[in-house]
């Protein structure tokens, strides 16, 4: 019979899964970021305990909260994304509702007009007052205290061919190589600049999202991407560590990024996510790399939360942990579960079985 820890909290059930060993049980989260789980609650029924980890947030600008408000109204589009995203979309000058003139740098003609674009500031006071007390509040609870960096769709990958436009970028990479770099070097100064504010505050977990992967594939091949983007990605969690050497480091990528697995652990990344059943093999990766590779998410596929039976992911639920094992994993859905036609039944199923199976 399994001789169980004994019992921790949240926060220690994190930072004992993303070491690679075995807490009192798996812990549980419902994704990288701050998910407003209190609006999908029935009443009288609190968060915690149902979950291990909660993600702070960059506070907005008064004109960001002004247009915040403008935009709360209106649903979430599936192309302008929530009121949150159009938000960071407009700080940036993206478009996406305008197909012509989506891309701000797209029709750049030199290297003169990269330099002169007006990278957004996002290291001014208000973007910082208040954050180390959310991750006290947070650690009052008993949870982890998660970070995201301020960001256009990703660090690095994807901020720069939103602000270039993918085909430019990819061109970029390949014929214009002095452009990307410029171009990606701007974008690590402010993510380096953002990690050592959120590793001042106390976070314990750094969440770093770039989508490099598709179904089946990555979109960079594996060289391109260590040419480009590893040494600029070691050097944000190093700025980080520089602050806080114990935080724990998340690396999310949608679809297939498995040729890039050991070059995230040398750099210093301490789990992966989502690990898209589709497209990620996590018995094969954990088989590979052991649980010292945390595996965050591995739960559901694209469509699952939305119209399987709660039977069914509890059914997933308790599959994962009996393949996959205690130590170095962190239950999660793979695909984003704020989605309107997401049942308050299934979120549930996956959160009680979290509890049973763990």
């Amino acid at each position: 019979m399994r001789n169980p820890p004994l019992r921790m909290n949240g926060r220690e059930r994190i930072l004992t899964a993303m070491a690679g060993a075995e807490p009192d049980r798996v812990p549980c989260a419902l994704n990288i970021y701050h998910v407003e789980l209190e609006t999908q609650l029935p009443p009288g029924q609190a968060q915690d305990g149902l979950v291990d980890v909660d993600f702070v947030q960059f506070p907005p600008s008064p004109e960001e909260e002004e247009l915040r408000r403008t935009a709360e109204p209106y649903p979430p589009n599936t192309r302008l994304g929530t009121p949150a995203q159009v938000t960071t979309y407009t700080r940036w000058q993206y478009q996406p509702q305008n197909p012509a003139h989506s891309n701000p740098l797209a029709l750049a003609r030199s290297l003169d007009e990269l330099r002169n674009f007006p990278f957004p500031d996002i290291h001014t006071p208000y973007h910082v007052k208040g954050l180390a007390r959310q991750v006290q509040a947070l650690h009052r609870r008993g949870l982890a205290a998660g970070g995201n960096l301020p960001h256009l769709g990703g660090e690095l990958f994807e901020a720069a061919w939103r602000l270039r436009g993918l085909e430019n970028f990819l061109l970029d990479l390949l014929e214009r190589p002095d452009w990307a770099h410029f171009l990606l070097d701007r974008l690590t100064e402010l993510a380096c600049r953002n990690a050592t504010t959120l590793a001042a505050a106390g976070i314990d977990v750094l969440a770093l999202d770039d989508d490099v992967g598709m179904p089946g594939a990555m979109i960079i091949s594996p060289s391109m991407w260590r040419t480009f983007f590893k040494p600029r990605l070691a050097r944000i969690i190093q700025a980080a560590r520089a602050i806080k050497p114990e935080l724990r480091v998340l690396y999310h990528s949608d679809g297939y990024f498995e040729p890039i697995l050991a070059d995230l652990i040398e750099i210093g990344v301490n789990a992966i996510n989502p690990l898209q059943p589709e497209y990620m093999d996590a018995v094969r990766i954990r088989q590979q790399f052991g649980p010292s590779l945390a595996l965050w998410g591995t739960v559901g596929r694209q469509t699952t939360f939305s119209f399987a039976t709660p039977a069914e992911i509890r059914q997933e639920v308790k599959e994962r942990v009996e393949t996959l094992g205690r130590a170095g994993l962190i239950l999660c859905p793979a695909y984003d579960i704020d989605e309107p036609d997401v049942p308050w039944a299934n979120i549930a199923a996956f959160l009680e079985a979290a509890q049973d199976y763990g």
